[in-house]
């Protein structure tokens, strides 16, 4: 994985961090969209709590069509699995990104060892999925909260419709635990995105 090149002035940040957080058992997500203009897009943010439903059955499909009637461009998403047992030992990010015809990068927040022989390693972080290719990513570890989840910081570059695109997603939760600037919150003077709330079925 590269680390991002900032340096050139023609990318736009958009953040999806905390704040923006969706909860899945709620059957909601945040949706964010850039100012009207030729280069229009839609992002949210969803937590799908590892895939499971609101009545705690695992659902993968579920989160799929939620995803999929958001008709977002980008999408962040939160506490997703690879190879667990609970969730069927499934890379949800490659699932979720062949599933919906979108590229997906993972950045792992925990990496434990495998449930079952002959398994691979186990993990558990956050991810995106993006319509246009995803050209590198990083994830960065933010400092831990004693008695909290470890969290991380994924950073990717997009491109979107010929357009570089810094996207940002975070757990809802890194916000209260670490504070704004360790979230990563962006430059408010940059061009960015103005979020709002979607609650699918509503």
């Amino acid at each position: 994985m590269n680390h991002l090149n900032t340096a050139p002035s023609r990318r736009r940040f958009l953040a999806v961090a905390a704040g923006l957080g969706a909860t899945a058992a709620a059957g909601t997500s945040g949706v964010a969209a850039a100012a009207p203009g030729p280069r229009r897009l839609r992002v949210a943010t969803f937590n799908i709590h590892h895939g499971a439903s609101p009545a705690d059955v695992l659902d993968l499909e579920r989160v799929a069509r939620v995803i999929q009637d958001l008709r977002v461009d980008v999408v962040g998403l939160q506490e997703v699995d690879r190879f667990w047992k609970r969730s069927g030992f499934v890379d949800q990010p490659a699932w979720l990104g062949e599933r919906l015809g979108m590229h997906h990068a993972f950045g792992a927040n925990l990496d434990l060892d495998p449930e079952e022989p002959g398994r691979p390693r186990r993990q558990y972080g956050t991810a995106a999925l993006s319509r246009g290719p995803i050209r590198s990513w990083t994830n960065t570890h933010l400092p831990l909260v004693p008695g909290h989840e470890q969290r991380g910081l994924l950073q990717a570059t997009l491109d979107v419709r010929g357009s570089r695109v810094d996207f940002a997603v975070t757990h809802p939760a890194a916000r209260r635990q670490q504070g704004a600037r360790a979230a990563g919150r962006p430059d408010r003077r940059a061009p960015g995105v103005l979020p709002r709330t979607h609650r699918p079925g509503r």
